[in-house]
């Protein structure tokens, strides 16, 4: 891995599983970045980092809850006093869907854009202070395909999703003389539980793995590619298999886009 993270804090949200927890390892086997942790549940991001084999020194565990985003200024400064700063700050955390639009209550679909969109935007805002002022920094966001194209059973997701591109690419574009970078990530399917903990149409959890995500990327794969992306500070970068050809299609055909994911399998 490029040396780019070393001696770098990194704060990863939704760190307790899944991609979170493979950029934890990841990063905790090929540099010496300070890692900061985050997501509801402290025992689990405390497991995370003892699986790493994190020492002491290089990582602290801080949970938050996005739908709390009134208390993100409070969390960034905590998250600062930490190890005195924040290079990177990772939004990974999110929620998924598997329900179609008509049979989704508009609570749910609300429920997506505070997790999705407002409690990273809120928890973006409130560490930007503190990067501008230590003179520039780095927020990676992880978004999803959906948030390049929609596809059935993720109206809300794929909403929440477009919120985010809109948004980063917004803030790329202000604070480039503030030396803040921003990478948004867009990752296929890959072997995590997001379906799992996926919510349907009443808000309840969907509770089983979906076919394609098992046979998805796996997620140390993605996290190797994932911080490859970030420390070439790419803007934008999708990343899975066939599936990502999707992103292309959008752009130079999507009629045929249309077509295709009207037909495709997507669960």
């Amino acid at each position: 891995m490029s040396t780019y993270f070393n001696d770098k804090t990194v704060w990863i949200t939704g760190a307790s599983s899944g991609i979170g927890e493979a950029l934890v390892k990841e990063l905790a086997l090929k540099t010496n970045a300070k890692i900061i942790l985050s997501s509801r549940n402290a025992d689990q991001l405390h497991n995370v980092a003892e699986k790493a084999g994190l020492k002491n020194n290089r990582y602290a565990v801080l949970p938050l809850d996005l739908m709390n985003y009134k208390a993100m200024p409070d969390i960034a400064a905590q998250a600062v006093e930490k190890f005195g700063k924040i290079d990177l700050l990772i939004n990974n955390a999110g929620l998924s869907q598997r329900s179609l639009a008509m049979e989704t209550d508009i609570e749910v679909d609300k429920h997506l854009m505070d997790v999705d969109f407002i409690g990273t935007v809120a928890l973006t805002k409130a560490i930007l202070p503190y990067m501008i002022k230590d003179g520039g920094g780095q927020i990676a966001v992880v978004s999803s395909l959906m948030g390049v194209f929609g596809a059935p059973m993720r109206s809300g997701y794929a909403a929440a999703k477009h919120a985010l591109h809109g948004f980063f690419d917004a803030l790329r574009a202000e604070l480039y003389n503030d030396k803040i970078k921003v990478t948004i990530i867009c990752p296929g399917f890959i072997q995590t539980d997001i379906s799992i903990h996926a919510v349907t149409g009443d808000g309840s959890r969907q509770g089983t793995m979906d076919d394609a995500t098992k046979k998805g990327m796996p997620a140390d794969v993605f996290a190797r590619k994932m911080l490859k992306a970030i420390g070439e500070q790419k803007n934008q970068k999708a990343i899975g298999g066939k599936e990502v050809l999707g992103v292309y299609l959008k752009r130079f055909f999507p009629s045929l886009l249309a077509k295709v994911v009207r037909k495709a399998k997507v669960v």
